[in-house]
């Protein structure tokens, strides 16, 4: 057994961990990306003599080698010589995004094996931070590049991933695969995520309505909807850090109920960890650091990425971001539903729409402020109102417990209606408000009338 194995010592015996501890903190995500990783063959390296030698290639076997997805690493290398040679930009674009993918999932990886040391509270917190890490540092170079539009488009787009591509695909695939059943689910945890998305929506709704509200469009009303944002932003992470405590502490049970019943699946679930608190934390700031490049290579190359594809930039960062950079989670997602695992598969989609929603969203709305730039939450017409119709349309779909293929299919077709609208949407970057005036205009001609 891996436990036995020497470099797993390096942080004091591990016998004496408890459940508890083992289990603490995994969450939704971690199980999901767990579905996607194998079992690592130490025969080779179990015959190495050297002791820190034999450390190193098991870590090094167990991080690179320990997941289906190893076979997307040669990308990273290959963007960062794409890079450095000039090669075109849509390369560099390309590759740097397929990049993102295992590291996404080695990053879930590596924080639940950290975890497993630091016990079920601070793991919890670690998970909850490092869940939606790519996000977040796409945001934060976009946002140093002043590309607000982007961080907009590319935040509001993993939220839409989520309730509709990956749900929705989810259910589809559980309900053909378990026709013969019934597929219930825990409603307790879906109707605390709903409520929590529906305020986000009005967070995003109130700045929009302000702007047609006002009286002009001038520099006071853009103030004014700034301020809301800011204060929005501020109320939505209160809620978000009391979301955490509601689940770390005194409502920890009902997201407990979905871990024990996978506890024993093969391959799933580990009861101990297979690398050491060190060398996990380590790892991560590695794989934190690539993502970090990765990210400012996309952000850096997004715009002759869509002059070259003829791809608007709102299309790529709503829909292409979100689909590539997260696909490992989704297909974990899947394949919990296939099992007929719905409630893994919700917390995976629903857990990742609202930390995003009230988490990463404020965040960089605050980030932005600190850092002098104007960022708020009106995210136009169109994208809050595609944000708006998803969220109610996933709150209907949860409201009574049950699934079936149909309720996934209605979720997949609503993704593929609002990607084609974006996809026809050539609207430029920093350009959107004139359209909004447009209608802003011809609406209080009708009102004159």
């Amino acid at each position: 057994m891996a436990s036995t194995e020497p470099w797993l010592m390096e942080n004091g015996n591990l016998k004496g961990m408890s459940k508890e501890t083992r289990h603490g903190g995994r969450t939704a995500h971690n199980m999901s990306s767990s579905s996607l990783r194998k079992k690592s063959d130490m025969t080779l390296v179990s015959k190495v003599h050297s002791e820190l030698v034999r450390r190193l290639l098991a870590n090094f076997q167990e991080v690179i080698f320990g997941t289906k997805l190893t076979v997307l690493f040669p990308a990273i290398p290959l963007a960062i010589v794409a890079e450095r040679y000039g090669f075109g930009r849509p390369w560099i674009f390309a590759l740097s995004l397929l990049a993102l993918t295992p590291l996404a999932e080695r990053i879930s990886f590596l924080t639940e094996q950290i975890a497993y040391y630091t016990g079920p509270t601070v793991g919890g917190l670690l998970n909850a931070t490092c869940g939606n890490a790519t996000e977040l540092i796409i945001a934060i170079f976009a946002l140093i590049r002043h590309k607000v539009d982007v961080v907009k488009y590319s935040l509001l787009g993993s939220i839409l991933s989520n309730l509709l591509l990956v749900l929705g695909t989810s259910l589809l695939c559980g309900g053909l695969a378990n026709m013969e059943k019934e597929q219930k689910f825990d409603r307790k945890q879906a109707d605390v995520n709903s409520l929590m998305l529906l305020l986000a929506l009005l967070c995003h709704t109130l700045p929009l309505m302000l702007r047609y509200a006002g009286e002009s469009d001038g520099p006071s009303t853009a103030e004014a909807i700034v301020n809301l944002s800011r204060v929005s932003s501020i109320v939505m992470l209160i809620l978000y850090f009391a979301y955490l405590v509601f689940q770390l502490w005194t409502h920890r049970r009902l997201f407990e109920a979905s871990e024990e019943e996978d506890e024993d699946d093969d391959g799933v679930s580990q009861e101990s960890p297979v690398i050491g608190l060190w060398s996990g934390v380590t790892w991560l700031i590695g794989m934190t650091a690539f993502v970090a490049l990765l990210s400012e290579y996309v952000v850096g190359t997004i715009e002759e990425t869509s002059a070259s594809w003829g791809i608007s930039v709102s299309f790529i960062s709503i829909i292409l971001l979100p689909i590539v950079g997260n696909a490992a989670e989704h297909a974990g997602s899947i394949i919990f539903a296939f099992k007929n695992k719905l409630d893994i598969s919700l917390g995976v989609a629903l857990g990742s729409a609202t930390q995003i929603a009230l988490f990463v969203v404020p965040l960089s709305v605050v980030i932005a402020w600190i850092i002098g730039i104007k960022m708020d939450l009106d995210f136009n017409l169109l994208e809050t109102g595609s944000l708006a119709l998803s969220i109610i349309v996933t709150a209907f779909t949860l409201q009574d417990g049950t699934s079936h293929y149909i309720k996934g299919l209605i979720l997949v077709l609503c993704y593929i209606v609002i990607g084609a609208c974006f996809f026809v949407s050539k609207t430029p970057l920093n350009q959107t408000n004139v359209i909004n005036l447009g209608i802003e205009s011809s609406a209080e001609g009708i009102f004159r009338v």
